[in-house]
Parts: C-alpha cells; sequence; structure tokens
C-alpha cells in the first residue's frame, strides 16, 4: 500500500526520492543488464508511494504538485535514467484517473501497484459493440510494461457501420482503451542504444472487448470526472515535465561526474590536471551556466503554471513559455552531456564510466517527441497568440 500518510501535502517527495537514489543506483547495473526495472527497486518505489504522488487523496494519493513531481525525477534520473524515465510516464499517466469513473480509476489506480503503461499505435481501430468496442491495435513503447498491470491503447479510430466516427469539427473522434496486461500479445522489440531499462516493448491485441467505462481521451472534458487543478493540465505537457527531469538529471550527474574527473586527471605531460586548462575552465562555466539558466527557467515556469491552473488557469502565453522551458531544459542537457562525455575523451568510452550510459541515455531521451525542435514552432506561434494545432 501507499506509504503512511502519503496523501499529506506536507511530504518532501524529492528527500523521499534522494533517499531511495542509493538503491537504484546500486541496482543501474543489473536494470541495464536485465533490461527492466528489477522488482526490488518497483516495490521501493511502491513503498515510498512515489508512482501514486499526483493522485489526489480520494484515490489514496499523494496530491503532489508539478514542481515536486519535475524535481523527484530529476533526483531518480542522477541514479538510474531508466527507473527515471519510467516513473515519469507511470506518474503522468495517473492523470487519467480524472477522466474515468471514479470506480474504474480506484480499480486500476487503487491498489498497491496500481500503475498503467501505454504507447503510440502502429494500426489501431476500435468498433462500436453493445456496451464498449471490439478491439484491433498493435502499439509501441509500452515503457514500464513490465511492472504496470494496466495497459493502454492509445489513439483507437472508433468506427461505427465500417465507418470513421467524426466529431463536430469532422475529425476522426479517437479512445484510448484500458485492458489487463495479459490480455494482450506482447513482442520483445526493445534492443536499443540508451534506456534499455525501459522495457519499451511492443502489444497487440485481436478481437478484444473493451467495455466503454475502461476508455477515454486525454484532455477531454466531456469524460472529466475530477476538477482537480492537475487535470488542467494537458497529459503530453505531464510527460514533458517528466521527461525534461530526466534530461536534466542525467545532464547534473554527468557534470558532476565530469568535475571529479577533472580535479584528479592529469592532461598532456606538463600542463597539471584538466582544472588548470583554461578551455576546459571556459567550457565547464558555458555548460554551467546554460544548464542552470534552463533549470531555474523551468522551475519558474512550473511554479507559475501551477499557480495559475489553481486561479483562473494559464494562458496561451503562459503555457507557451511553459513549452519553451521544457523543451528548452532538454537542449541544454543534450548540450551538457555531450561536452561531459567529450571532454572526458579515453575515461568516457568504457562500459561502466560515469559517462558512456548517460550518454547513450540522453540520446535515446532526445528521440521521443517532447525533445524535437518542432515544440519550438508551436511555442512561437502561441508568443504570436496563435493557438497552435498541439495543446500546449
Amino acid at each position: 500500500m501507499l506509504a503512511p500518510d502519503a496523501h499529506n501535502k506536507s511530504i518532501d517527495w524529492v528527500a523521499q526520492a534522494r533517499a531511495l537514489a542509493p538503491k537504484i543506483a546500486a541496482a543501474s547495473d543489473r536494470i541495464e543488464a536485465e533490461r527492466r526495472i528489477v522488482p526490488d527497486v518497483i516495490a521501493a518505489l511502491h513503498g515510498a508511494g512515489m508512482f501514486h504522488m499526483l493522485l489526489p487523496p480520494s484515490l489514496g494519493g499523494g496530491d503532489a504538485d508539478i514542481v515536486a513531481f519535475n524535481e523527484v525525477i530529476q533526483t531518480i534520473a542522477a541514479a538510474d535514467a531508466s527507473t527515471a524515465w519510467c516513473l515519469g510516464q507511470q506518474i503522468a499517466s495517473t492523470q487519467a484517473a480524472g477522466y474515468l469513473d471514479p470506480k474504474i480509476a480506484r480499480e486500476v489506480f487503487g491498489p498497491p501497484d496500481g500503475a498503467v503503461a501505454w504507447g503510440p499505435p502502429a494500426g489501431a481501430k476500435a468498433v462500436v459493440t453493445d456496451g464498449g468496442y471490439v478491439v484491433n491495435g498493435r502499439w509501441r513503447f509500452a515503457s514500464g510494461s513490465g511492472h504496470c498491470p494496466w495497459i493502454g491503447g492509445h489513439s483507437a479510430v472508433i468506427e461505427r457501420d465500417g465507418k470513421p466516427r467524426l466529431d463536430d469539427k469532422g475529425r476522426p473522434v479517437m479512445r484510448t482503451m484500458l485492458f489487463r496486461k495479459e490480455q494482450a500479445a506482447w513482442s520483445d522489440i526493445w534492443h536499443v542504444i540508451g534506456l534499455r531499462g525501459t522495457g519499451s516493448n511492443q502489444y497487440e491485441v485481436r478481437d478484444l472487448f473493451v467495455p466503454e467505462a475502461y476508455t477515454t481521451w486525454r484532455d477531454q472534458q466531456s469524460d472529466r470526472t475530477n476538477d482537480g487543478p492537475l487535470y488542467d493540465v494537458p497529459l503530453l505537457t505531464l510527460y514533458g515535465i517528466g521527461f525534461s527531469g530526466v534530461g536534466l538529471g542525467l545532464a547534473a550527474a554527468s557534470l558532476d561526474a565530469f568535475m571529479t574527473l577533472a580535479n584528479n586527471k592529469t592532461g598532456r605531460a606538463g600542463r597539471g590536471v584538466m582544472r588548470d586548462n583554461p578551455v576546459i575552465q571556459s567550457e565547464v562555466a558555458k555548460v554551467a551556466g546554460g544548464f542552470n539558466a534552463a533549470r531555474a527557467f523551468l522551475r519558474q515556469m512550473l511554479e507559475e503554471i501551477w499557480e495559475a491552473v489553481n486561479k483562473d488557469g494559464a494562458t496561451l502565453e503562459q503555457r507557451a513559455r511553459l513549452r519553451l522551458a521544457i523543451t528548452g531544459a532538454l537542449d541544454q542537457s543534450v548540450r551538457v552531456v555531450d561536452f561531459a562525455y567529450t571532454a572526458a575523451a579515453t575515461s568516457a568510452i568504457f562500459n561502466g564510466s560515469p559517462f558512456e550510459r548517460r550518454f547513450r541515455d540522453m540520446h535515446t531521451v532526445t528521440a521521443q517527441g517532447q525533445a524535437h525542435m518542432s515544440n519550438f514552432e508551436s511555442a512561437g506561434q502561441a508568443l504570436f497568440g496563435i493557438e497552435p494545432s498541439q495543446r500546449l
């Protein structure tokens, strides 16, 4: 069950993450080798209530804010990026609880191990039938599926009488289908350079009946059952808040490791330790400045957005600046990790160094949509007062 008093708003979630970090760091080689978050780490995270930190008290959750969420993920990512990635995705996914009937939300998220994994479709449709849908589809990248009892199938196009159902703007109606993990057939596709421990595999269902009550669609106000401020933050934005935390955590750990190395590693003959090299000094200052500015801007925007959704709601400009902060934090994180890896030279290239896995993990993070440069386009449109097609 959740940690005692996990619903207490006075709980220091970042301190709890710091307390878990040594255990997670010690397990990181096993996580990488087994390509999953190992059971003892999952048990520790559940025991501390981390997966449910954003859920409301009515569902046994911690009712935390988005600032704490981001900083928790930063802290865990410095210990192990795969763990932080899965935790970030599973925490963000609890936002679906506010768009489900409370009874169903309790069934999915209320148990001690309550969590959902899901991913984008590689072809999916749901045919309307009595009481629900008959679903056929394949999805990929279900991060954390190894420890999640529930699975979601996103973007299932709804069909009736052989035709897609359309909304009032002529667009296909989409739903996310929730079902138990054992109802899907799984394919082990996650053989990748980084974030190996996330187990982001492929899954498929054929002619699966899903009751209407076990479906929803992200941010759809007609589905909304909870008026809490969290549900005014779009799901994709929550992912960005979590995943930017992964990048910042990787960058902070990489920079710390490089500073330790530079204080001790001797450079070319007669030039002393690396820290005395003017080029190293200058580059460290530049990447540290950019990193800390990006992290501070992100925190500022998270605090501002959280205050806004607790009052009258965030403006378009505020939402644009948050998107800038999220994507900018990921951009600066890559710069820091790349600098540390390159400047460490041969010290970085060996398996088990403080740099090589973080380099691989960071460049896997950047393959995800939250880090794409197209996010700056959407933010720029919003800064001009144009509502972008993708909700910010």
